[in-house]
């Protein structure tokens, strides 16, 4: 099996496709991921047995957990920032789809309590990360859902989007951790393509492809000029070993000086 995975570039078909499991025999991340889509009117209700999390693609639905409702709508992975519930294993969720509706749904076999958590776009920062730096080459916006920083110790995921530009870079510079990690991708045009690394292979992106990412692999993005690049990560947890920040990779560290000089053309080349 590789760790780049392909065979969805025709979509999802209703229900749940899934895409990875915890505990499969090659490649194991520690994370279920699947896709789930759901036609208008439809509601599903399911106690789960593990930390959980679902986020929102498209579409518009209502959650319940516990005695809390909300309605959470999405109608741009692009333009919006993300909406998504996060619950501990034993918590019962109810999502009715106020319309078709499309999420993206991660799990992993945590069964420590917590209480849970939903964010809206307004509680999920739509950070603006290397503006101003290399000429705007690797400007992108990254958007943590959650982390250590704002969420319960016991949780074991973490979950946020990057935006990459239309020719331009992301995961950059170069940097690893050992905690593995999925990225899954969609692009603003169904023909939309990219590259992705990790360590010395690199990959062609293209719509619905998924990522698994190991070892301390560095993992920087790019896509091609005139295709937007949406990706979800979702990095699990090491025991005793909790994802905080990515480690740099040493000899590309100048490049996040803001004032660091650097070649541009001078037109007068041949």
């Amino acid at each position: 099996m590789s760790v780049h995975l392909t065979e969805h570039r025709n979509g999802f078909a209703h229900g749940a496709t899934v895409i990875t499991t915890a505990g499969e025999p090659q490649d194991d991340t520690g994370i279920d991921f699947s896709i789930w889509k759901l036609t208008r009117g439809e509601t599903s209700t399911v106690t789960v047995t593990g930390e959980t999390a679902w986020l929102v693609m498209a579409g518009t639905i209502k959650v319940h957990v516990d005695d809390h409702s909300v309605h959470l709508a999405r109608t741009s992975l692009f333009d919006e920032s993300a909406s998504c519930v996060h619950v501990a294993a034993g918590t019962t969720v109810t999502i009715t789809a106020g319309s078709d509706a499309e999420l993206a749904v991660f799990a992993t076999p945590n069964t420590a309590r917590f209480e849970p958590r939903i964010f809206t776009p307004a509680q999920v920062p739509n950070e603006h990360r290397g503006k101003g730096i290399l000429g705007d080459t690797c400007y992108r916006y990254v958007r943590t859902i959650f982390d250590r920083n704002n969420s319960d110790p016991a949780c074991e995921l973490v979950l946020g989007e990057v935006v990459t530009h239309p020719g331009r870079w992301s995961s950059y510079p170069p940097h690893h951790h050992p905690q593995p990690e999925i990225y899954h991708y969609r692009f603003t045009h169904p023909q939309g393509y990219g590259h992705g690394e990790t360590g010395e292979q690199v990959f062609k992106i293209r719509n619905n492809d998924t990522l698994k990412i190991f070892d301390g692999n560095d993992h920087p993005q790019c896509a091609a000029p005139g295709y937007g690049m949406y990706y979800i990560w979702v990095i699990r947890h090491l025991p005793g070993n909790p994802y905080t920040v990515p480690e740099f990779t040493k000899e590309h560290q100048w490049t996040l000086d803001r004032n660091a000089p650097y070649w541009t053309a001078s037109g007068n080349g041949s």
